[in-house]
């Protein structure tokens, strides 16, 4: 069958809101034709995909199945239409994404002098979507941290640079000028554990019955504001601890974690000879 991307968007807004009318105001279209679409889509597939009544709607396990392949479906969909509208334009472009602290203009300048004729256009991103603009396309290559979910990438490492614990200027440990995990051991981590495994294994916060809540951080900024407010600590990389340089809050090196891996990211299926043009003009990136 031909799938109907309308039908898979309405779809990925119920199965995601569980509820048609929370999901039809996302949408901006009735609830009425909501549903519609969602009961010709269950008719198309032979199968119902969400089990309702006055109170609730869950996901069947064919739901469930299809929320996993739908959202890939949109993105790659998403991604032809721009690299198909990038392609009608005058001059060839390309679209970088690069995380906070990297500082991408060597490269950039290095393609301009190979290509002068190609266009280059810059996206930061963050934890949550660097690999997302590839899968969408949004940015054709992008320079990630790892950790990151290399599913359907390439993933080319570029460098290592060293991490360091962000307190407030008023912390116990300021003015250190190095501290080892062991005497993190008892501080509250401001982000996913697993990002810090060293830490992760010792730390005093993980073997009580309830975590202190991690709040969702949508950026740098966000988690130095809430380290200077002393809600807790971040361990970040070095360049970027430097980018964002501030009074109230004082980056200390860690002697004993590991370094933080830069690479290049971009999909596996891509082929493309500005890509790898790119890929050469970003040797020239360090730390």
């Amino acid at each position: 069958m031909d799938f109907d991307l309308r039908k898979l968007r309405y779809f990925v807004a119920v199965a995601e809101e569980l509820h048609f009318g929370r999901a039809a105001a996302r949408l901006h279209i009735a609830q009425p034709a909501l549903s519609r679409q969602i009961r010709a889509l269950e008719n198309e597939l032979k199968t119902p995909l969400f089990v309702r009544d006055r109170r609730t709607t869950v996901l069947t396990a064919a739901g469930e199945q299809l929320l996993a392949d739908a959202r890939d479906l949109l993105a790659a969909a998403e991604a032809v239409h721009r690299r198909v509208s990038a392609a009608a334009e005058a001059k060839p472009v390309l679209t970088v994404g690069f995380m906070p602290g990297i500082v991408v203009t060597p490269a950039v300048r290095a393609l301009a002098r190979r290509r002068p004729d190609v266009g280059v256009r810059l996206l930061r991103t963050s934890w949550h979507d660097q690999v997302e603009v590839l899968h969408d396309g949004r940015v054709d290559v992008s320079i990630i941290r790892l950790p990151a979910d290399q599913r359907g990438l390439t993933v080319r490492p570029l460098f290592t640079e060293p991490r360091v614990v962000m307190v407030p200027a008023g912390h116990r440990l300021a003015g250190k000028e190095s501290v080892s995990v062991t005497e993190l051991a008892d501080e509250h981590l401001l982000q996913d554990p697993d990002a810090v495994p060293e830490w992760r294994d010792i730390a005093l916060e993980l073997r009580k019955p309830d975590r202190p809540e991690v709040p969702r951080i949508h950026s740098v900024e966000e988690k130095l504001e809430l380290v200077a407010a002393g809600a807790g600590i971040s361990v970040i990389p070095l360049s970027t601890a430097t980018f964002y340089t501030r009074s109230d809050v004082l980056g200390i090196p860690v002697e004993d974690i590991a370094p933080n891996q830069v690479s290049l990211a971009w999909l596996a299926t891509r082929r493309s000879p500005l890509l790898d043009a790119f890929l050469d003009a970003a040797a020239s990136l360090a730390p």
